[in-house]
Parts: structure tokens; C-alpha cells; sequence
């Protein structure tokens, strides 16, 4: 892992590419909500398009105990690759999005 780098620093990063990647070439850009406080960062997609409304955040991690919660990731390759690939270990990642007895069965933490 780039010891340069922590783990909040680490997730804006990602949110931030993820952002930059669906909104080009968009009228809709995705905004990233970063809170250093509660330690929570999502990706939000709130537009209008034609005429519906949608509100959706494709992407919510928490950082909670020094371990990344992915609790929620609607992308194709999935977050904990992007998360794996920039040196955080897999000990440090929870799919919160995964019930807790399904987990132990992953290479990730339960919690």
C-alpha cells in the first residue's frame, strides 16, 4: 500500500475517478460527498433526466474501526478491486453490503 496515502485519502481518490468516468461527456456530472467527521463518502447521482428525477448513490463507504465498509457498490468490477489494487489489504475491507455469515466465506473481513 502507498503508506503516502490513507484510507480516507485512498477512498476520495477512487470516488473521484468513478465520478470523472460517469460523468464524461454527461450534462449529469456525479458529484462525490465526502464527510471526514463521520468518516462516510458516496457517489451521488442527482439528476433530472427528461422528465424523471433520479436519485441514486451507485457507491457508499464508511471507514468504521479503521476498516473499509463498502456498503453499498453498483459498479461492474466492484470497488474492493479498485480498493485491493491501490495496497489496501484485504483484512481491511468489509462487504457491508453482505450479510455477515456470508462473509467469512470471502477473502475480505467480516467486520
Amino acid at each position: 500500500m502507498d503508506t503516502q496515502l490513507t484510507y480516507p485519502e485512498i477512498v476520495k481518490k477512487i470516488l473521484q475517478e468513478y465520478a470523472d468516468l460517469f460523468s464524461e461527456g454527461s450534462e449529469h456530472p456525479l458529484r462525490t460527498v465526502f464527510d471526514d467527521v463521520n468518516h462516510s463518502y458516496l457517489l451521488l447521482d442527482s439528476n433530472w433526466y427528461g422528465r424523471e428525477y433520479v436519485h441514486h448513490t451507485p457507491i457508499h463507504i464508511d471507514i468504521i474501526n479503521n476498516k473499509i465498509w463498502i456498503q453499498y457498490d453498483d459498479t461492474e468490477e466492484g470497488v474492493a478491486t479498485d480498493l485491493l489494487e491501490a495496497g489496501v489489504p484485504a483484512h481491511d475491507i468489509v462487504l457491508g453490503f453482505r450479510p455477515a455469515e456470508l462473509r467469512r466465506h470471502t477473502e475480505f473481513a467480516v467486520a
